[in-house]
Formats: C-alpha cells, structure tokens, sequence
C-alpha cells in the first residue's frame, strides 16, 4: 500500500509539472531584444498561477509551425506568438485555433488568417513617425541627402513603421529639405502623401535590410559607392531598428566624404544605448518591451480566469479586425538616455561607459 501511495504521489507531481497553459513562441535567440522577452516573460509570469513554456523559431516558419504544434500537444489555452512571417504564421495559427487555443499575436501582427483573437504591440505608426521627425529636427538646410531603409518585406510592422515615417518625411521630401540618395522608387513617389500597399512594397523592396545587421551593411555600401558628391556630406538616415543602425552607421561614420550623419533606430537594444553615449547613433524608440509582456501576460491571464481582455481599438490584418492593445513609444537620445533608461532601472549603469 505504502509503495502504491508513493508511485500515485509521483505520478501526480509529474502530471503536475508538465502542465503548460500558456505556450510562447518567439521569432529567434539571435537579437538581443527577443532574449530579453524571454527573461521578462518568466519574470511576469512569476506573479501568477499559470505555467508557460517559451519557444524561438530561429528565424524559420517552418520551425514556427513545429514549436506551435509541440505546444498544443501539450494542451496550451493560449498561445502568445511573434510570428517570423506574418503571413505564413497563418496555418500555424490556424491549428492553434482548430485546437480550441487563444490566439495573441504578439508585437508583430499575423495577416491574412481570421485565426487572431488578439493582437498586443506598440503604436507602430508612431514609432516610424518618432524616428522620421528626429531627422526633421537635426536637419541642416534644404537639399539634405536622406537615405531611407525599412525592414523585412515579410513583416507587417515594416509598412506600419514606414508609413509612420514617410508621412512625416514626404513633405520634407516633396519641399526639397529631403533629397532622397538611394531609392528611385521613393523619388518617383514623392509627391505622393499617403502610400498604398503596393507603393510601399516598391521602396521597401529597394531598401529592405530584413532586420539584418549585415544586410543593412552591405546595402549601405552599396550605396555609398553608387553615390555622387551632393549625395554625401551631412546626411540623415532613417534606419529602421537599432542592429541595422549600427550597421549602417559604421559604414557612413568610415566614408570620409560624410561630415555627418543623423540616424534613427529602434528598441534601445544595450548596444545602441552605447553607441548613442559614444555620439554614434543619434537616436533610437524606446519600446518599453516590460509594459508589452505586462501586457499580454495579463491577456492571457483573463482569458484563462475566462475573463474578456481590455482593448483599446482593433487592427486590421487583412482578414478580420483583430482587437488590440497598444503600448505608447519613447525617443531616446544623448540628452534623456540616463533619466529615461538607468534612472527608471530598465538598465543598470554599470552595463555603460561615458554616462
């Protein structure tokens, strides 16, 4: 009896701790800004009664589709995904739902499927305006030389970030402040204020670094050499996150026929918040990547306390009007980096030299 006592002690312990509510699946290890959603992510959920199990998809759909099955196999209720694809997040998705699970798409929306419940992000448009207006305000004179790139082409955040920044840009662009250096497609548009998809998709496909550092790099040598004389000296730069920032960066800051350079980024990344100090890269959006986790951990918590989530609007993803909550942004610079991010203890000041 003492012996089937023990085994039946055992066998519900293990039934226990393979239980998974919440299953998360994260595009890749390899940027620094995802391995940090996975720490904040286990920190959130420390403050509930409900147990996750985090996933990286290292940058492949195909790896998606397999991450999201293994954790409806192990009977999730909801799962919070930031798809490497948003497109082809969708038959993933799709099976989550057939299943019965919650869908939060997370920080990047998944398009094109009506297998959404809820999408948590950023106000994106307003990032892309954030990083557009700091080159408007750090300008030198008309005919400044402007070089734009964007992200992956895959990645519906890519065309919200750009709209944001073009709608800002275009009128500097159109009254000659602007002179664009490396996109035909862009000049053959820039009288053209509001952009569809499609005009989009013919600039970004110009200028796409797909989030990646050394395609940002070899782009922005690229152009560089293509370049005349009137389309160096003071330039501005809109590059669209902070590991293509510093990229692009190196390459103008080692061209000496630049005089200088001002370039956007995005997600105060601790290597950018570095170059920033070091007067390198001149500004990157702070996404408060603790309020977007508090954020979604608390969505799926009220689903699975069947409660209905708090939204603040809905987003359209090309399928169905998918309810969303949105995270404000925050520009960061030399001048607002310590109170902003040391001070408020997102960063601890011994990561940094300079402060």
């Amino acid at each position: 009896m003492l012996i089937v006592m023990m085994l039946a002690v055992v066998v519900s312990a293990c039934g226990k701790s393979s239980k998974v509510e919440v299953g998360i699946v994260l595009p890749t290890k390899d940027e620094p800004r995802w391995v940090q959603d996975e720490q904040r992510f286990k920190d959130a959920l420390k403050d509930t009664k409900y147990s996750a199990e985090i996933l990286f998809s290292q940058g492949s759909s195909a790896k998606e589709k397999e991450n999201v099955d293994a954790l409806i196999a192990k009977g999730i209720k909801v799962l919070i995904i930031c798809p490497q694809d948003g497109d082809a997040a969708a038959g993933a998705v799709k099976a989550a739902k057939d299943a019965g699970i919650t869908v939060i798409s997370y920080d990047r929306l998944i398009t094109n499927t009506d297998a959404v419940n809820y999408y948590v992000t950023f106000d994106n448009v307003a990032v892309g305006k954030a990083q557009a207006q700091y080159l408007v305000d750090h300008t030198k004179g008309n005919g400044q030389p402007l070089y734009l790139y964007a992200g992956a082409a895959s990645d519906n955040n890519a065309f919200l970030f750009f709209e944001g920044a073009w709608s800002v840009l275009q009128p500097k662009i159109a009254d000659g402040t602007f002179k664009v250096a490396n996109s035909t497609e862009a000049i053959m548009l820039q009288d053209t204020a509001e952009l569809s998809r499609e005009q989009q998709s013919k600039i970004i496909s110009q200028v796409t670094t797909n989030w990646e550092p050394s395609d940002a790099k070899n782009k922005a040598q690229t152009h560089l050499t293509a370049a005349t004389a009137d389309q160096k000296g003071d330039v501005a730069i809109l590059a669209p996150n902070d590991g293509t920032a510093r990229s692009i960066a190196d390459v103008f800051g080692s061209d000496t026929a630049i005089t200088s350079f001002v370039v956007s980024g995005q997600d105060a990344e601790k290597a950018s918040i570095q170059s920033i100090i070091d007067g390198q890269q001149s500004m990157t959006v702070f996404k408060d990547v603790r309020d977007l986790v508090t954020s979604s951990i608390g969505m799926a918590v009220s689903i699975l306390d069947d409660k209905t989530p708090e939204t603040d609007g809905a987003t359209d993803n090309g399928k169905v009007e998918v309810p969303t909550k949105q995270n404000d942004v925050i520009v960061v610079d030399k001048e607002n980096v310590k109170a902003l991010l040391i001070d408020s203890k997102y960063y601890e000041e011994k990561d940094f030299t300079g402060l």
